[in-house]
């Protein structure tokens, strides 16, 4: 886990220019979860509850990750929290965003948020194409696609391609889910975002028969090119493999590969009943 730096150690000249613009910070509560920022902040400011987004200068990676966030947001409006102010000061890049009250989602068994969840996924679907360079899903694991399962993956739904508990928060009435994190999306097929959400169901301990019931609720999946997304588990496996071992990864890719025991000749016969 990346090292989270307070409030109280950021440069002077950076806390000024926050205060600048929210009000005193009355409190400042780190996040601990998350791998891709320093700074993970729940400010209480004079003018509200702001969550304080941040990376250094000197963190390459970074910086273009939280770019690419500032650059989608208008795109994921309602789906992704708001941002409120941008900082740029002390060697720091930040990003303030709305504060959702809430907490992680619940992806287990019997979970109470996986219709707010789904909601969420479904409205994602019909996201437009930003208007900045998004690299396409084929481009990503392109090292690891055999000929001809590059063009499968061809598609135009713009993709979150993390869906993790940790990236997906329910507000504090329960009714809603917001996506966030948006530092690595992609281009691709709409099928995508739903299957990599089914495989973190069955990390979360549902059954693959559940995950995979629950995929009748996207009609990107039920109507999917079944070699397409064999490409793109076998594509994901191979990666995965190659980044941490085929030990290590044999787990993450057992429950890839059951995405592909889906019944897509039964879903053809089946009427329309959710998006």
């Amino acid at each position: 886990m990346i090292e989270r730096i307070e409030w109280d150690d950021l440069p002077g000249e950076f806390r000024t220019a926050v205060e600048d613009r929210t009000g005193t910070v009355a409190a400042a509560e780190t996040v601990a979860e998350g791998l891709n920022c320093a700074v993970a902040l729940i400010l209480t400011t004079a003018n509200g509850t702001l969550f304080l987004k941040g990376v250094r200068h000197s963190d390459a990676d970074g910086m273009a990750a939280l770019r690419c966030e500032e650059q989608i947001n208008p795109t994921v409006g309602g789906i992704s929290p708001t941002i409120r102010h941008r900082f740029d000061a002390g060697g720091w890049l930040a990003l303030a965003f709305t504060c959702v009250p809430g907490r992680h989602a619940d992806l287990g068994p019997g979970s109470a948020d996986m219709d707010a969840v789904t909601l969420t996924l479904q409205r994602m679907q019909n996201l437009p194409t930003p208007g900045f360079p998004i690299p396409r899903l084929a481009d990503r694991l392109e090292d690891f696609l055999e000929p001809g399962e590059a063009e499968r993956l061809a598609g135009t739904c713009l993709l979150h391609t993390d869906t993790n508990p940790h990236n997906i928060l329910i507000n504090s009435d329960a009714d809603k889910a917001y996506v966030v994190d948006w530092a690595m999306p992609a281009i691709g097929p709409a099928w995508v975002d739903p299957a990599y959400t089914a495989v973190r169901l069955m990390e979360c301990e549902q059954s693959p028969t559940e995950a995979l019931a629950w995929l009748d609720n996207f009609t990107s999946w039920r109507e999917a090119d079944e070699q397409a997304v064999r490409a793109f588990v076998m594509a994901t496996c191979r990666h995965w493999t190659a980044a941490v071992g085929e030990k290590d990864a044999e787990p993450s890719n057992r429950r890839f590969r059951r995405l592909l025991a889906y019944d897509w000749a039964a879903a053809t016969r089946k009427s329309p009943s959710r998006q």
